[in-house]
């Protein structure tokens, strides 16, 4: 099998390397290759600027107004933007809801829809994780019941990426308690700033705010904004999350990550050195540092009483509690003590 790179897949390489460098200043590469979080009017001028070459929905079917790249020449997209430190595409409208959409939606939905996310007029987010359900997404709790021709939804989504920069957001909602707790639930799309929303941001460790939990009080949402038929939510919502684990992936960041580690390694010099008789003077490990002179036996037989002689024969439960118990017996415990100045007992450095 061939895996190499055909020339027309080179010449793209090349053709997106070149529009890259256009794109990206050596100040922003800077900042996202130091890893500082970037403004929302940072974000949309690189969309804007992939857009216009028609890169930011390349993977699109041309009958959506994509390119129809297929999975090499997104994988080579994809690898050049790390190369070149550019910012991670905002993927919730273009790269999640957008095929939900093709696959999903009325075409009404879809003209409407698509140039907007295309465009960057709309900023979505995802509504999927709830307290209590995350994991477990199939046991949400937030409730959309029917009025006519709207849903009044009335419930909490959390850990919302990028909720504070969206004006709209894709739900999962339960719309019906019977049965099987994937077969009420549906999906919908909803305007971050309809009455009834409350948005509280999430401070993480690091002092920033990316996630969020989002509050919804008897908000009203028209039913054609619901995505597919009702209760049917949960095939969509796999769908969905079929093309949001191939994004976060990151292939490419990982082949870019790992030419890294191979120049570090090569450039990095051996920090042990060979004496006459051949063998390598390596660095001792902990326990060998450990084992002192005065102190070799006593870890040696610390080792030793570990051991169990019918390894292969013992559940591994029971392997741990025979090594905790010999570990712990008091003649052992006595055999690698030594008294301290004090006369106080204090155990030995044994990394064993």
């Amino acid at each position: 099998m061939d895996l190499s790179y055909s020339p027309a897949e080179e010449a793209f390489r090349r053709q997106v390397r070149e529009g890259l460098t256009d794109i990206v200043g050596p100040e922003l590469a800077a900042r996202v290759r130091a890893g500082d979080a970037l403004t929302k009017a940072e974000m949309e001028a690189f969309h804007t600027a992939l857009n216009a070459r028609g890169w930011l929905t390349g993977h699109w079917p041309t009958a959506h107004g994509g390119l129809g790249w297929g999975p090499v020449e997104r994988h080579i997209f994809e690898e050049e933007c790390y190369l070149a430190d550019a910012p991670r595409i905002v993927p919730f409208g273009v790269t999640m809801l957008a095929p939900v959409l093709m696959q999903f939606g009325t075409a009404e939905q879809c003209a409407g829809l698509l140039p907007r996310i295309r465009t960057g007029a709309d900023w979505w987010c995802q509504g999927y994780s709830e307290p209590g359900a995350g994991s477990d997404l199939a046991s949400l709790r937030c409730k959309a019941e029917r009025d006519g021709d709207d849903y009044v939804v009335t419930g909490q989504k959390t850990w919302t990426t990028l909720a504070q920069h969206a004006n709209r957001i894709f739900c999962l909602v339960r719309t019906s308690s019977d049965g099987k707790p994937q077969q009420g639930i549906s999906f919908l799309l909803m305007d971050m700033d309809a009455p009834g929303v409350t948005l509280r941001p999430i401070r993480t460790l690091d002092g920033g705010v990316e996630i969020n939990e989002i509050f919804f009080d008897a908000v009203r949402v028209p039913v054609t904004n619901r995505v597919g038929a009702e209760n049917e939510g949960w095939t969509i919502a796999k769908y969905l999350l079929n093309h949001e684990r191939t994004n976060i992936a990151m292939v490419g960041a990982s082949t870019v990550a790992l030419e890294q580690v191979k120049r570090l390694a090569r450039s990095t010099q051996r920090r042990y050195s060979t004496k006459g008789s051949g063998r390598r003077n390596r660095p001792r490990t902990s326990l060998q540092h450990s084992c002192r002179r005065g102190q070799r036996q006593s870890c040696r037989s610390a080792r030793s009483s570990m051991r169990v002689t019918s390894r292969a024969t013992l559940p591994r439960q029971r392997r741990l509690r025979l090594r905790m118990r010999r570990y712990l017996e008091p003649g052992l415990q006595r055999q690698i003590t030594t008294p301290s100045p004090n006369n106080s007992v204090q155990p030995n450095r044994l990394n064993c």
